[in-house]
């Protein structure tokens, strides 16, 4: 996703955001396992009871397909781009709160 983006700064600012995206994987495997263990299922049927924590999920999946595409079109400005990151990093916030709400639908607490 970042091959191709020559200005410097900017590259750095967008690798910055990949990062912090990357360490919340472990934070979203998190809700998953706990999920799992409340509501047991081999099957693609979502638990009635979860259904909110499966939204944010996938609100933050969707949040973070967008802020790939936001990345993606900065690669192909013309030019500097006088923001900077500035929209990946807010469709990136997308991303956040969408785990966040996933935690607090399931009560559990990031890192724990």
């Amino acid at each position: 996703m970042l091959e191709g983006v020559e200005d410097e700064q900017l590259y750095g600012e967008l690798v910055a955001i990949a990062n912090e995206l990357a360490d919340l994987s472990s934070r979203v495997r998190a809700v998953c396992v706990e999920a799992q263990l409340r509501s047991p299922s081999d099957g693609l049927d979502i638990p009635g009871s979860l259904a909110g924590v499966h939204r944010a999920l996938s609100k933050a999946g969707n949040s973070l397909a967008t802020t790939a595409e936001a990345a993606a079109m900065l690669r192909l400005a013309v030019g500097p781009v006088p923001v900077g990151a500035a929209s990946v990093r807010r469709r990136a916030e997308a991303v956040y709160e969408h785990v966040e709400e996933a935690e607090r639908l399931l009560g559990t607490k990031a890192g724990s």
